[in-house]
């Protein structure tokens, strides 16, 4: 899992990168680097996994390009495919690729407790997914409503945004993605689905105190498919990491 592991890593510092400093190639640029960096790091220095490091570069870049399209007047399926084809092959590549090990693996070694006893390849996952709940979680979700024509990437910023009517989602969707993956790990998945509940009940009233029903309706569609995503993505971030 070394390979998906390092894919992870990349796409989720290009949507980090993104969200602060949304400069043309310059995401993409820094997360496709960093996959190669982070692969080196690792020990994986194979002939097969250079190969592999360098595909996987040329992935991370494809997705922040797509992206930037995916998010303005191109097509949104596009860049999720590319996510979905990338994590599809890579799993499927998997039992050939090279163990994660050199300078983690040392690290590891003599780690925090917490970290302790953990394989490389289990800890540079695990980063790699947490990398993802960061930023990337909110790219997919956008993506999707885009994909779905719940979502006009072109109204955004605009005041029929409903992003600008339902607040604090862009803060709230990590959060609760992270929440979602701790207590998954921790064995707790019950309490994550009082948390999800939770949320529900919470942004009811607010759904309904806005005075156009047809924009109750649009925002009531916009909160269900953007939650429904954000929980999926932690929940397969989550089956990645204990599968």
């Amino acid at each position: 899992m070394s390979w998906l592991a390092v894919l992870l890593i990349g796409v989720g510092l290009t949507d980090l990168v993104h969200s602060v400093r949304p400069v043309r190639l310059l995401p993409e640029s820094v997360g496709a680097a960093a996959t190669v960096l982070v692969g080196l790091l690792v020990g994986l220095t194979g002939p097969l996994d250079l190969v592999a490091l360098l595909g996987v570069a040329a992935a991370v870049f494809a997705w922040g390009q797509t992206v930037t399209r995916g998010l303005g007047r191109g097509p949104a399926w596009v860049p999720l495919a590319v996510l979905g084809g990338a994590v599809a092959v890579l799993l499927l590549l998997s039992p050939v690729a090279g163990p994660a090990d050199g300078l983690l693996g040392r690290w590891l070694e003599r780690g925090p407790l917490l970290v302790a006893g953990l394989e490389p390849d289990v800890a540079l996952l695990l980063l790699g997914v947490v990398l993802l709940q960061l930023s990337t979680g909110n790219v997919v979700v956008r993506l999707v409503l885009a994909a779905t024509g719940t979502l006009n990437p072109a109204d955004h910023g605009e005041p029929d945004d409903p992003e600008l009517r339902l607040k604090g989602g862009r803060l709230l969707g990590p959060m609760e993605r992270i929440f979602i993956l701790g207590l998954g790990l921790a064995g707790q998945l019950t309490a994550a689905a009082i948390v999800i509940a939770a949320k529900g009940l919470l942004r009811f009233p607010e759904l309904q105190s806005k005075s156009e029903q047809q924009r109750i309706h649009q925002l009531t569609e916009y909160f269900l498919v953007g939650s429904f995503v954000s929980w999926l993505f932690a929940l397969g971030s989550l089956l990645l990491v204990v599968a």
